[in-house]
């Protein structure tokens, strides 16, 4: 469970309304609190935007950060935009949300108008934290031990021009469709294609690709993908036409594939079968699985 503090200067409404909606998204994940530099109480307007979600934050209490023991904390939260946020030492994951004061000018406004400040507000904190709700129990990932990317350009020779600007090399080769920037500083290779509306195979543009050290490792990231709940475009495969690589192909929450491969070594090279044919790595993940 990791223990969170929100902080901004009253904890009155920004920090209050982060630690309600984080109580309500984050559940068992994470427990919760707040604090301010100059505490007051929790404002009308928070408590209203709140309950108009099913939040309620009526029963809440500001309080002073000096009250907060460090040790307890494992991550803050600073909500402050215009103001100085209050600091809470020792050894935390900080974080900062710039934020607003919904409570800033009300007395010039109708209380319509005000509470649409702090709704604006509270969904620009709850956007922040249904991201955060989905980073703290992240299991092992795949290590990556180089990157591919491609995208697409309207004007080939301005983007080549660019990006060797950009990445201060040129281009290891290009055609009239593509151009391929291999950079080892960066362990990145880098492909610009060009969007003329023609199909394309998916399998080798307009993805991300993640390199791995070798065969077992790539074995690896498909059993830890399973675990996480990626979804499996293809299962681990050598394949041996075109870039011999074994490989394993996920897509994103938004279909985007991602690859993650390894080279094959001379030895797994000289064992190329006559016909070519992918040979899958895993028991029961075929074609013929059942």
């Amino acid at each position: 469970m990791t223990r969170i503090l929100f902080l901004c200067v009253s904890n009155s409404a920004r920090s209050q309304m982060a630690e309600g909606l984080a109580r309500h998204l984050l559940g068992e994940n994470a427990e919760v609190m707040s604090a301010g530099s100059q505490p007051s109480q929790v404002n009308l307007h928070a408590i209203a935007a709140m309950a108009e979600i099913g939040i309620d934050i009526s029963q809440q209490q500001s309080q002073s950060v000096d009250t907060i023991d460090p040790a307890a904390i494992d991550m803050v939260v600073t909500l402050c935009a215009e103001e100085v946020c209050p600091i809470l030492p020792g050894k935390v994951k900080r974080l900062h949300w710039p934020i607003s004061d919904p409570a800033s000018g009300t007395g010039d406004r109708s209380s319509e108008e005000n509470l649409e400040q702090f709704r604006i507000a509270r969904d620009q904190i709850k956007a922040r934290i249904a991201v955060l709700s989905g980073l703290l129990d992240i299991p092992p990932s795949p290590s990556a031990e180089e990157f591919h990317g491609s995208i697409r350009v309207q004007d080939l020779p301005g983007s080549v021009r660019f990006y060797a600007w950009l990445l201060n090399t040129w281009p290891k080769e290009w055609t009239h469709r593509y151009a391929t920037f291999i950079c080892n500083d960066l362990n990145l290779n880098f492909v610009l294609v060009v969007s003329d509306g023609k199909e394309l195979h998916h399998d080798t543009l307009y993805h991300l690709g993640i390199g791995v050290a070798d065969r077992g490792a790539v074995i690896a990231a498909y059993h830890q993908a399973v675990a996480f709940g990626a979804p499996i475009e293809k299962p681990p495969r050598t394949t041996w036409k075109g870039t011999p690589l074994h490989e394993l192909w996920l897509t994103d929450p938004d279909g985007t594939l991602i690859e993650i491969y390894a080279r094959l070594t001379n030895a797994e090279l000289a064992h190329k079968p006559a016909d070519e044919l992918p040979e899958f790595l895993v028991p029961n993940t075929g074609p013929d699985a059942v």
